[in-house]
This record gives structure tokens, C-alpha cells and sequence, in this order.
């Protein structure tokens, strides 16, 4: 979770203790090409592919985590 919480305040250029688990993208001012570019961050540091449609239900910080690990299970 921390990797995941670092990489989300670095693409917004935020400090990394306004981001937790419940936090909302929109609240951290996160609009959709923003949600993209974390997504596709996301994906390089943990060598998924998430896929087009795999950003679309994220809201929050913990929504991202949950879906690296449903990802990497199916790899698996």
C-alpha cells in the first residue's frame, strides 16, 4: 500500500501523508487524465497491465491497491 500511496503523491505532486487508504482521487484534485497517468504509473512499478476499462470503478487510494493485487493474483 505504502509503494502505492508514494507513487499517487508523486504523479500529483503532493506529499505522501495526505494519501490514505480512503482517500478520494477528486479530493487530492485528481481529474480523469490524472487517474490515467497514476493507473499507468501503477502498472510500470508493478509489471501488470490493468487494461483500458481496469480505471474506470478506482475512486479512491485503496480502490487502486485492491485492483494491483486482483491483477497480480490472475497472473499468477
Amino acid at each position: 500500500m505504502q509503494s502505492v500511496q508514494g507513487i499517487i503523491a508523486k504523479q500529483l505532486s503532493i506529499d505522501e501523508s495526505t494519501v490514505t487508504p480512503q482517500t478520494k482521487f477528486a479530493d487530492l484534485g485528481a481529474d480523469s487524465l490524472d487517474t490515467v497517468e497514476i493507473m499507468m504509473a501503477l502498472e510500470e512499478k508493478f509489471e501488470v497491465s490493468i487494461g483500458e476499462g481496469g480505471a474506470e470503478n478506482i475512486s479512491t487510494v485503496q480502490d487502486a491497491a485492491d485492483l494491483i493485487e486482483k491483477v497480480k493474483a490472475a497472473a499468477a
